[in-house]
């Protein structure tokens, strides 16, 4: 009887929370139609322009809330990337002073994750059984952000357990790219992703294992994933509480570099060591943003594989014009053998899901779908052990793949032992790569952002294990951005005729089951710039420097309409 209580709790809570979005975008009606002159240039304006006449009262803010709103209300048509609508409580903050209209971000529009806590709404995280959960205070974030001057309107989609590069739940329903509605934004910060592709401004994520850079990349933006301890996290819902094997962090997402360089460079100028204790007392450093502004000759490494799924000619193909581009600017490309990016996969993967995948799982509710990934990895953690060890070593010995031998071996809820050798092995890790980047002596990395460009909707029921290219670098704590460079080309990034997928191993079969450049045409590609630790300033005025050298093969955004 339980279950069934339960079913009906499930299905009455996501009617609910649906009824309830319609019901707000229907009463913003005065917000449809064509944008007007006045609007599309306030689209087109840098946000340093548009909060210098907010400050200076030229133009009212609430004029910006509502063109973005309009944004927003034409992407959510397109891609169901919005989950609470807050403009017409936004207009109310801008009218009592809740928003300060004199700070760095003052009268931008900013969307949220609908992780994060904003007073008076909901944070479901994509779970019914958090239906009702809101709150009367802000979070840390969200008050630093309206200090700021910045306006919190919407907030945007996500997988359930945030396990994903798709983006669908049973309580706001499936986001789709907007290049093409057959593929995912990526995830788990994909309907933000899809609303900054079509016209957002600005907006802010979280990452664990590539949840900023992924959707950038299958959606054609910019974000930043910052380390640990540069961006504050306080003021947030998770599906996993108290995992820290990998810590999860936020960061800026944004429709344009300049807005990325801009906004993040606001945040930390409010010192936001103030709002969260996670956060270090580090100013922002202008000194090494201009230093590497104006650096005459970069260190290039390029990371031409993970080891584990090579890149597909899409994603190949963009990392070599950004290569080329860079050349032709002068810069020097070092070719680098980095310590194992596989052995990163295997400590962070086990990591992550210590637990058995018990904590997500704990939020379920009767008869809620589960993300198609993090059911995968579910299953397999459920698997009876004996059963689990023969398909190891069928795994292993008959198919002689040992790269999904090795993620499988040990697949399992982990001891509190098991778990700190886990965490000694990561330190271990860490220390080669300090150690060997000390000696290569690079100034950034140039990566792929994934092995493949957007994947089809539950294609991470395959693909869920193919994550390496940013998961390596939330297991270092490493600053990494992504930018987008192209798009994927029909005849130039086709599998050439000699491909067998059979030959790869389990995790590549997994990403390349569903790669086909025919229907892939036009989607995004990007490409990842990684630094070290704490390389916020310098891996955004990289980021700068590699935009620039590409020229006028630029990314062209999305038209908006």
């Amino acid at each position: 009887m339980s279950f069934l209580i339960q079913r009906l709790e499930h299905r009455r809570d996501c009617k609910a929370k649906q009824d309830e979005r319609a019901q707000r975008i229907s009463g913003l009606s005065h917000l449809r139609g064509p944008f007007t002159s006045a609007e599309r240039k306030i689209i087109d304006r840098p946000i340093e322009s548009l909060v210098k006449d907010v400050q200076n009262k030229v133009i009212d803010a609430a004029e910006l809330l509502h063109t973005y709103g309009k944004v927003a209300l034409k992407a959510h048509d397109k891609t169901n990337c919005v989950t609470e609508i807050m403009i017409p409580e936004a207009e109310k903050w801008i009218k009592d002073g809740s928003v300060n209209l004199k700070g760095p971000l003052a009268g931008i529009p900013v969307s949220l994750k609908d992780t994060m806590i904003v007073g008076g709404f909901d944070a479901t995280v994509g779970f019914s059984g958090f239906v009702g959960n809101k709150t009367v205070e802000d979070g840390a974030v969200v008050r630093l952000l309206k200090d700021a001057g910045a306006v919190p309107y919407v907030k945007t989609n996500l997988p359930i357990t945030m396990l994903s590069f798709e983006s669908a739940n049973d309580v706001w329903g499936r986001s789709t790219n907007p290049y093409n509605s057959k593929y995912t934004p990526g995830g788990s910060t994909g309907g933000e992703a899809a609303l900054l592709a079509l016209g957002g401004r600005i907006g802010v994520g979280s990452d664990v294992a590539g949840s900023v850079r992924v959707p950038a990349h299958f959606s054609g933006i910019y974000s930043l994933r910052p380390s640990t301890g540069r961006w504050p996290k306080l003021g947030f819902r998770t599906s996993m509480p108290g995992q820290e094997g990998v810590p999860s962090v936020y960061g800026p997402m944004t429709r344009t570099l300049n807005d990325l360089t801009y906004f993040t460079r606001s945040v930390m100028s409010m010192e936001p060591w103030k709002y969260d204790y996670w956060v270090h007392p580090m100013p922002w450093k202008a000194d090494v943003e201009k230093e590497y502004a104006a650096k005459s000759k970069l260190r290039v490494g390029v990371m031409r594989t993970d080891g584990v799924v090579d890149p597909s000619p899409a994603c190949r193909r963009a990392l070599e014009m950004t290569e080329a581009a860079l050349r032709k600017a002068g810069h020097e490309i070092v070719e680098i053998d980095p310590p194992s990016p596989y052995e990163a996969l295997c400590i962070a993967a086990h990591l992550i899901n210590a637990d058995g995948c018990q904590m997500f799982k704990s939020f379920f509710r009767y008869g809620e779908k589960n993300d198609p990934g993090a059911h995968q990895m579910d299953w397999l953690m459920r698997f009876p052990n004996p059963f689990k060890y023969m398909y190891y070593l069928w795994v292993k010995y008959v198919r002689r793949d040992d790269v999904w031998a090795g993620l499988i071996q040990t697949w399992r809820a982990k001891s509190a032992y098991e778990n700190w050798q886990l965490v000694a092995k990561r330190e271990a890790y860490r220390t080669q790569w300090f150690e060997w980047w000390n000696a290569v002596d690079v100034d950034f990395l140039l990566v792929p952002p994934n092995a493949t460009p957007a994947v089809p909707h539950e294609a991470m029921h395959d693909a869920v294990a193919s994550c390496g290219y940013t998961f390596l670098f939330n297991l270092l704590d490493y600053t990494a951005g992504v930018i987008p460079v192209t798009h994927v080309d029909k005849a130039l990034d086709k599998l050439p005729g000699s491909f067998d997928i059979r030959k790869l191993n389990g995790v590549a079969q997994g990403a390349y089951k569903h790669y086909d450049a025919e229907d892939m045409h036009g989607l995004p590609v990007g490409v990842q710039i990684v630094g070290r630790r704490l390389e916020e300033e310098k891996v955004l005025a990289i980021m700068k420097r590699v935009e620039d050298a590409l020229g006028d093969d630029k990314f062209k955004l999305l038209e908006i309409d």
